[in-house]
């Protein structure tokens, strides 16, 4: 199980890369596809609806296939795609990869998910989305050093793409680690996923909570990643290629998070790391509504990643706690689902509302939906007070209501 473990690191570092260089390359990517600079939320959308679709669909497609095969399938669609990226050169094209690429992305996601909170540890799921981090905060990192070398966009995208192909070949050489360790029972004794339709499985308590949450934080990580560099440009008057460097420091505060939170989850409950994370965001997201220096800027956009790390990894590793651990797999994909329509549809609506000159009210929409989450985060624990770790494999789930 430790060489299934670091194979999952691996491919979260590899799915962290694509995930942040659509924002971090925009400011110059609009300009030469000729087209608004708000559209990139219609790539972001399009990206997180294939996941979308992927979160509900990929529970079935895990049973039957087996998570390595779904996971290196993916990985093969996600290259693919990625390169259609970068020698397309319209913007209808691009919007059609997007769907695609997020396809790939979210059974990837799911899967590598359900395993983890499952068979291993909380700090092990820290550690998983750390390693997202990772890719996430190289991504723009990527980017910068194409750009600087080749003077285009489109060869970070091929640099990308050339490392997916890199794990792909991995992930077929390890395909039998992947059918040894589906028989290993989880943490519960679990071997085998009870699948529950939609409507049961929104019915169990605190699952509506859990999945509004996570459709806030990950809005507020997917705006911040998206409109973060555009914001520095037009609002704070950053040059462009500096802006794409900074938006790696708000990466890299995700990536030191999860580290970090790996750590702290041995004596926090995940539902802290949750609380503390939440103030941290808030004291970010507050810091950028002043016109600051260029180190005070710099230290928010880390504030707001450092606190946006734990959050997601915790709240998918109490899952079997929350929801009894053979309807995990189901609940995951659905959470998953929830994940990406935050990450689809609240950066396009900041898009939508920004237009062409309001780009100014970036941190005040951050703040609304942080309120927002804040609420249905207390809501969930109320919910859930008193079940957490006593629902076992064996138990009937109720789905009345």
């Amino acid at each position: 199980m430790i060489l299934i473990l670091v194979l999952s690191f691996a491919v979260f570092i590899s799915m962290g890369l694509p995930n942040s260089i659509l924002g971090s390359a925009w400011p110059i990517m609009y300009q030469k596809l000729n087209v608004p600079v708000n559209s990139a939320g219609i790539i972001s959308m399009l990206i997180s609806g294939g996941t979308i679709i992927s979160g509900f669909t990929s529970v079935r497609l895990i049973r039957r296939f087996g998570t390595g095969r779904v996971i290196a399938a993916s990985k093969i669609l996600t290259a693919l795609s990625l390169i259609g990226f970068a020698v397309s050169g319209h913007f209808w094209l691009l919007t059609l990869l997007a769907i695609p690429l997020g396809l790939g992305a979210g059974a990837i996601d799911t899967g590598l998910n359900g395993f983890v909170a499952l068979h291993y540890k909380a700090r092990h799921m820290n550690w998983l989305h750390s390693f997202w981090a990772v890719g996430a905060a190289l991504g723009p990192v990527i980017m910068a050093l194409s750009l600087k070398r080749w003077h285009t966009w489109e060869s970070g995208y091929l640099a990308i793409a050339f490392i997916q192909l890199v794990m792909f070949v991995v992930l077929l050489i390890a395909l039998p680690l992947w059918r040894r360790a589906a028989e290993v029972p989880s943490q519960n004794g679990i071997t085998e996923h009870h699948i529950l339709p939609l409507r049961q499985l929104i019915r169990l308590p605190g699952a509506k909570q859990t999945l509004i949450a996570l459709f806030g934080i990950c809005g507020i990580e997917a705006s911040v990643g998206l409109w973060g560099s555009t914001f520095l440009v037009l609002v704070r008057n950053i040059p462009e290629e500096t802006a794409v460097g900074w938006i790696t420091l708000y990466f890299s505060g995700i990536m030191v998070g999860r580290f970090l939170s790996g750590f702290l989850s041995i004596v926090l409950s995940d539902r802290q790391l949750i609380q503390y994370g939440q103030v941290l965001i808030a004291i970010g997201i507050g810091m950028l509504f002043f016109t600051l220096s260029n180190g005070l800027l710099l230290t928010a956009l880390f504030l707001v990643g450092l606190g946006i790390a734990p959050i997601v990894p915790s709240m998918l590793h109490s899952t079997p706690a929350h929801f009894g651990s053979r309807f995990s797999q189901s609940i995951m994909g659905v959470q998953m689902a929830s994940v990406f329509a935050g990450s689809a549809f609240v950066p396009p609506l900041f898009g939508l509302i920004a237009q062409e000159k309001y780009y100014g009210l970036f941190p005040h929409f951050l703040a609304v939906i942080l309120v927002l989450m804040f609420f249905t985060v207390n809501m969930l624990y109320r919910s859930v007070q008193g079940r957490e770790g006593l629902l076992e494999p064996q138990d009937e789930v109720s789905t009345s209501g």
